[in-house]
């Protein structure tokens, strides 16, 4: 029965239903929304609170202010600048002024609607946008929209992202037999910078990492490479030069991490270390990735190996732990992932050899439950 001029009911299921509603700035339609719980008084509470948010969003639209689209992007822009790193901040810029700003950036918020910010994503060729670019616009137009919505009292404006499956390319891996043409080729005449292609497909580090690495952060009593820099070549604003080489943290926290490595790179690692110069690859700076993705091309040319990007490396490392039996997890952490799911998702290329033998030792069981 429901509680008198209270909006609250229990139902049939046993749980407690409260009722309020919202109305739509633009179009005035009334919506009713529920809240539940197991108890009176805890759905009493919910709605309170729920009540509360309405009222304080309806205070916000009253005071809200006239400006356009542009303004609170530059104004979220400025925090950003300040409160992430500088690539964050290039990304987010670049984004919004290829994507965004044209479409929406003169546009009052009043006059602002769901269908000018959907068309966003409808301004180019369906297969011109990615996926991946598409995050980025969802992902800049929400953190604006957001901003609005606590910095200048504004209302927020629901948009249409249109889903589309795209075609993606499978990653890139080096065959067996294509590792065994590298390897050969690297390990003979062997100096520092073969040794870090090395070191890469042994452990799977990011070629911004690599140029990166201090011989401090190798630690051969342990045998642990531990991984606290990156390095890339991003934009700059304000400056003579266009880009600029910066050396910073791993791109998120669970990049940071600590990588075991085998007897046989320990040692390899004991025989190139010097006391001269503080990188390993570079010496007394890091190196500059573009440099090093140059020198891998070359590598693999010389060892007779198609062309292939640089993060290959650790694709190939990931499939070679695979099918070695490594547990996902472990894995997981190797590579600096924050979920198993990205592991599993782009680095996990079981070969047809692999896949084969467990077809094999499915077929075993089966022999052994027919007798044989």
């Amino acid at each position: 029965m429901a509680r008198r001029g209270e909006n609250i009911r229990k139902r049939k299921d046993g749980r407690w239903e409260g009722r309020y509603c919202t109305q739509e700035l633009q179009s005035g339609r009334r919506t009713v929304h529920s809240v539940y719980a197991k108890t009176y008084g805890e759905v009493r509470e919910k709605l309170s609170i729920a009540k509360l948010s309405v009222k304080s969003a309806s205070e916000k639209s009253d005071n809200r202010e006239e400006i356009c689209f542009h303004t609170a992007a530059e104004n979220w822009l400025m925090l950003v600048n300040k409160e992430k790193k500088h690539a964050t901040y290039m990304k987010y810029r670049t984004v919004y002024e290829k994507y965004i700003r044209e479409e929406v950036g003169e546009i009052l918020f009043s006059e602002l609607t769901s269908e000018d910010l959907s068309g966003i994503f409808q301004k180019e060729e369906p297969e011109h946008l990615s996926n991946s670019v598409q995050n980025s616009i969802s992902s800049v137009l929400k953190q604006v929209l957001d901003y609005a919505v606590w910095h200048h009292y504004l209302v927020a404006i629901p948009y249409f992202r249109p889903r589309r499956r795209m075609s993606t390319r499978p990653a890139e891996v080096l065959s067996p037999s294509e590792q065994t043409r590298l390897l050969h080729y690297l390990y003979e005449e062997m100096d520092i910078y073969k040794l870090g292609i090395v070191i890469c497909i042994s452990t799977g580090l990011r070629l911004g990492e690599i140029c990166s690495l201090k011989w401090r952060d190798i630690d051969l009593k342990e045998k642990i490479l531990s991984v606290n820099t990156t390095v890339q070549r991003i934009a700059m604003d304000g400056r003579d030069t266009k880009t600029m080489l910066l050396e910073g943290e791993p791109k998120s926290i669970y990049s940071k991490r600590e990588v075991p490595l085998s007897d046989e790179l320990a040692n390899l690692l004991q025989n190139f270390r010097t006391s001269e110069g503080e990188y390993v690859i570079n010496r007394n700076g890091p190196m500059e990735p573009r440099t090093y993705q140059f020198k891998f091309q070359k590598y693999l040319e010389y060892a007779g190996v198609k062309k292939t990007n640089f993060h290959t490396l650790r694709h190939t490392f990931a499939t070679n732990c695979v099918n070695n039996g490594i547990d996902i997890k472990s894995l997981s952490e190797i590579l600096g992932h924050s979920d198993v799911k990205i592991t599993l998702n782009r680095y996990v290329h079981p070969t047809a050899e692999i896949k084969r033998m467990h077809m094999n030792t499915l077929s075993a069981i089966y022999g052994q439950f027919r007798g044989q």
